[in-house]
């Protein structure tokens, strides 16, 4: 993986911790959703506009994408309706590395080297490690089964965007397309509350919209990323952000243990030096 890749992925898993806490944070977690979704919308026109338009072979990609997306709002905001970020998180990007190396292999034939399987491995065991404590307890509940849900539509999705964008002819008119189609996300909440919509809170709209442009430049750098390297090393670097939510969680959000969880991010940072040297 070159230096402008890593740099560009690292990039991303700042900025995806950071919506992602801004929608834990938030006082209604639906509507921020929605919002977010309504910034990727907005975003997504641009791009529509300047961008060539995505080639036929990248269509059906795009809509198992954005269906795939569908389940991972509705999943994200159940499971941190039921954990904390500090939970929810790590076992929701923990378990998507290995599930995209596997599916890349089997669907986009990307072998990788031994050292990078070892970086991936350890990457993934030093996420789940911050999760560990409450699944040895036996105190793992339906937010842990609804994140490992939510991992497996992260994972999901990673492998058709990166398999789409590889024959759209235009990584800008993929990921504006893409932006574009979840307006459907945006209407589902918007009826359902109806009328409520009128009484938000202004803060929760700001923090939607705002959510929505980081969260949209994040997934856009991370699909750009996928064109240049192998999916499974993007996929894996991404996995960073953890590091950024725990630090959320510990300092703005006050979550415990948190000595447990900064030796665990150690072990992350470890995994992306081999997963790196490998590339």
């Amino acid at each position: 993986m070159s230096t402008s890749a890593f740099g560009i992925v690292l990039l991303a898993a700042l900025l995806h911790a950071l919506w992602n806490g801004m929608v834990k944070a938030s006082q209604d977690r639906a509507v921020v959703l929605a919002l977010i979704s309504l910034g990727h919308v907005v975003l997504g026109l641009v791009l529509v506009v300047i961008a060539p338009f995505p080639a036929s072979p990248s269509w059906p990609f795009i809509i198992a994408s954005t269906v795939i997306h569908w389940g991972y709002y509705a999943l994200l905001f159940h499971s941190y309706r039921l954990g904390d970020l500090s939970l929810v998180y790590p076992i929701a990007r923990g378990i998507a590395p290995v599930l995209v190396a596997l599916g890349a292999q089997f669907a986009a034939g990307e072998v990788l080297p031994f050292s990078a399987w070892f970086g991936i491995v350890l990457v993934s065991g030093g996420i789940l490690i911050l999760s560990g404590r409450t699944l040895i307890s036996g105190a793992a509940t339906k937010a842990s089964v609804t994140a490992l849900a939510t991992g497996t539509c992260i994972a999901a999705y990673s492998i058709a965007d990166g398999m789409g964008v590889r024959v759209a002819g235009s990584v800008t008119g993929y990921v504006g397309w893409l932006f574009v189609s979840e307006i459907f996300v945006v209407g589902y909440v918007f009826m359902r509350r109806g009328r409520e919509m009128v009484f938000v809170p202004g803060s929760v709209w700001v923090t939607g919209i705002v959510g929505g442009l980081v969260s949209a430049t994040a997934y856009g750098l991370v699909i750009y990323a996928k064109s240049i390297t192998f999916m499974a090393l993007v996929s894996t670097l991404r996995e960073t952000s953890v590091i950024f939510a725990t630090l959320i969680g510990v300092i703005l959000l006050g979550e415990r243990p948190w000595k447990f969880r900064v030796l665990a991010s150690c072990i992350v940072v470890a995994g992306v030096i081999f997963m790196t040297l490998s590339g």
